[in-house]
């Protein structure tokens, strides 16, 4: 698990005072942008090496409103299967209330094929520091181990 914290900005909101939508998934974005930093690896890295996140597929179900100046933890957990995808998911949390779940299917586009890689996790481990990369990207799957 990561965690980080937002500040909801008064350009965020809409009409009626509260976060709009599609704001929610700028904060998942940010969160799993963060916790790939957290485990080492930054955007720039992988397109270093010819890769590139890609959301397959974001879900937000929403469940408490989010205002002008709440602070939001960001707290995202990240969970490999034997795949080409993985899971981000995410929790937005003012204080113990959970205001909004995202989920997504993540996975790593080869920018030489345009297609996703097999082992996104040896991928993203080798790319990071080895001593933050294996906490922040979560435990390996039965068969890694």
């Amino acid at each position: 698990m990561f965690t980080t914290t937002v500040t909801v900005r008064g350009y965020e909101c809409d009409a009626n005072g509260h976060v709009n939508h599609a704001v929610f998934h700028q904060y998942g974005e940010h969160g799993r942008t963060e916790a790939l930093r957290a485990a080492g690896v930054d955007v720039p890295d992988l397109t270093a090496v010819g890769l590139g996140p890609i959301i397959l597929e974001s879900t937000v179900r929403f469940l408490a409103e989010l205002r002008v100046g709440d602070e939001v933890e960001v707290v995202v957990d990240v969970r490999f299967g034997e795949g080409k995808t993985f899971r981000m998911d995410t929790e937005l949390r003012r204080g113990e209330q959970v205001c909004a779940t995202l989920t997504g299917v993540m996975g790593l586009l080869d920018h030489g094929t345009r297609r996703l890689v097999a082992d996104p996790r040896g991928k993203l481990l080798a790319l990071g520091d080895p001593q933050r990369a294996p906490q922040v990207l979560g435990e390996a799957s039965p068969s890694e181990k």
